[in-house]
């Protein structure tokens, strides 16, 4: 079972905190990671505000790569729109895994935030398009180790060679975020493992992931890896302590609510979201303190053992999944973040552990 960290790389509900002051809490979270066994740190991009800044992943993860020696490094996501030059991003790619010694993950997305396409002056109607020609120019390019000659709707590419070249093939290191079901067909083209953040009924959840991979299987002729799901996450050897601080994973939906504007008519109308577009009058009637209950029942916190029988009922669900888990967000003192992940790595990791052991074993069989 995978096992890794995504980094939120927020402020938001931490009253008077610098960026300075998230970045040294981020960076000290990342080191931890490696020291306590964690596969892997995925960190977003995003821009501008509280929510979540972190505008270059790859340049955060090469400095977290010469901190570190085996942990590998994502990206989680790089949102190919707003990088315009699909070149660019395969250098830079390419780099992180020259420097980190072959421990870069690429990570790619297509973005939902309609404030950053308008930062950027891009036009959010063309992401899905944007993302479907210059996704396979850059994987393209990170095997061949040399991109173009392309000429296409959005990107014009001269042959240009990319140096340094990766360490080696990117193919069983390359994910998306699929959040959609288009989503999931597009990763599932490209080649990409899927990865998801956990907000859906997981029986619908569990729908997608296989019809992806029914498409994985039909364009690759394999069948893809499991699943990556993303929590927000409190752990406490205190039952009461947990309760109370499963009140931050509540608040982090109200920021995201705030940073998408998801209840926003703009949805309903933008191409390439139409999946969202539907759920808006959903949401709406369910109402944001009713998708706050939903949202926190459904994320992985609680005691050890209350966590564990979270994931033992997932995967009585889902099968096998990787585990991507956050533990910094939304105003949370910087010590329950730091003991959730300890606690996460040293009582709950262990057991996930046994279940890939018993896994690769019925493979084996």
């Amino acid at each position: 079972m995978e096992v890794g960290m995504l980094q939120a790389m927020q402020s938001w509900g931490y009253e008077g905190m610098t960026d300075d002051e998230v970045y040294q809490e981020e960076v000290q979270m990342s080191l931890a990671a490696e020291d306590l066994g964690f596969d892997h740190i995925w960190v977003v991009e995003h821009h501008f505000e509280d929510y979540s800044f972190c505008p270059d992943n790859f340049v955060y993860l090469s400095y977290i790569a010469g901190q570190t020696k085996r942990i590998k490094l994502a990206t989680g996501a790089c949102i190919v729109p707003w990088n315009i030059q699909p070149l660019r991003v395969a250098e830079k790619a390419a780099l992180l895994d020259q420097l980190s010694g072959g421990r870069a993950i690429l990570g790619l997305g297509r973005g939902l935030s309609l404030k950053e396409f308008e930062q950027f002056g891009v036009p959010m109607d063309e992401s899905r398009e944007r993302f479907d020609e210059a996704a396979p120019l850059i994987v393209d390019a990170l095997e061949k180790g040399e991109m173009g000659p392309h000429q296409g709707k959005f990107f014009n590419q001269p042959k240009a060679v990319i140096r340094p070249r990766p360490t080696e093939s990117f193919k069983d290191r390359l994910v998306q975020v699929a959040m959609s079901p288009e989503s999931g067909q597009e990763a599932a083209l490209l080649g990409a493992q899927m990865m998801a953040f956990n907000y859906k009924p997981m029986e619908v959840q569990k729908a997608e992931y296989e019809e992806y991979g029914k498409a994985f299987m039909e364009h690759h002729g394999r069948a893809p890896k499991p699943l990556l799901l993303t929590d927000m996450t409190v752990i406490d050897t205190d039952k009461k302590r947990a309760e109370e601080n499963s009140k931050y994973i509540a608040s982090y939906l109200v920021s995201v609510l705030h940073h998408y504007d998801l209840m926003g008519e703009h949805y309903k109308n933008a191409k390439g979201y139409e999946s969202y577009g539907d759920s808006v009058d959903a949401m709406r009637e369910v109402g944001k303190e009713g998708m706050m209950q939903a949202y926190l029942d459904q994320q992985i916190w609680g005691t050890p053992d209350e966590v564990l029988r979270k994931f033992e009922d997932r995967r009585k669900l889902m099968g096998t999944t990787g585990a991507l888990l956050c533990f910094r967000f939304a105003g949370m003192d910087f010590e329950v973040a730091q003991r959730s992940q300890s606690l996460f790595a040293k009582e709950v990791m262990p057991v996930l552990r046994t279940w890939e052991d018993e896994d690769n074993a019925i493979e084996a069989a």
